[in-house]
């Protein structure tokens, strides 16, 4: 009887760390659901709400940085900025995504101590069927332009104010407005959605894009350029 060596009896002996049908079988699942996330993100491109940004983490395919700008109503001028999280499971039903400002934001949709805006109530069963982050961004949008806060939930404090004393009311959202424009510049060091405050190049180049591409037709990706090299030499 020849002696079987050891690579012999590697080739031709069970694996000794099984492959799970299971584990492949939710390798594909967790894949399929990191796809749809990247269709809903592109879609996103066309349907957004207006006023409302959202960039992808550089690091993390379910973390979003945000901002969005009120133009009208009582929240008009603020520049509130936000994280939107999804969780592991998100496209899989009642995994709802969590939207955090990162500043304050006085409503009474959103919870006071932690900033999160309650999108539970909004949705309480969260359909992946019905419900995407355009979903999530048009809902953000509404509290800002909401006139009742009748389904309110998360500050019950603000919410009687609204009704008892409207003018105290408005007050702490002006403050709050003032606020969110007074932190514009402030960034969280891994956003993708950064402010800067302008410089002489930025306002060099805004007036050479002026004078040079005076078409929409004309701006090129090759026109933007040339003009960026000229702002950086003055």
């Amino acid at each position: 009887c020849r002696k079987v060596n050891k690579v012999e009896r590697m080739a031709t002996s069970p694996s000794i760390i099984p492959v799970s049908p299971i584990a492949s079988e939710e390798e594909r699942e967790q894949a399929l659901r990191d796809y749809k996330v990247t269709i809903e993100y592109k879609h996103l491109k066309s349907h957004a709400p207006g006023g409302v940004f959202l960039i992808p983490s550089m690091e993390n395919l379910r973390q979003f940085y945000g901002v969005i700008f009120v133009r009208r109503g009582p929240y008009s001028n603020g520049i509130f900025k936000f994280q939107l999280k999804l969780p592991p499971k998100y496209n899989d039903e009642n995994a709802h995504p969590t939207l955090t400002f990162s500043g304050y934001v006085y409503s009474p949709y959103v919870d006071e101590a932690t900033g999160v805006l309650d999108i539970k109530s909004a949705y309480a069963k969260w359909d992946p069927s019905r419900h995407y982050l355009v979903t999530v961004l048009t809902y953000l949008k509404k509290i800002f332009y909401s006139k009742t806060f009748v389904d309110a939930k998360a500050n019950i404090v603000a919410k009687e104010l609204a009704t008892k004393d409207p003018q105290s009311f408005r007050k702490k959202i002006d403050a709050c407005v003032r606020e969110s424009q007074k932190n514009m510049y402030s960034n969280d060091p891994d956003s993708t959605a950064k402010f800067t405050e302008e410089q002489v190049s930025h306002s060099v180049l805004r007036d050479l894009l002026k004078h040079h591409v005076k078409h929409e037709s004309k701006v090129t990706k090759q026109a933007v350029l040339a003009q960026i090299e000229k702002a950086q030499r003055v």
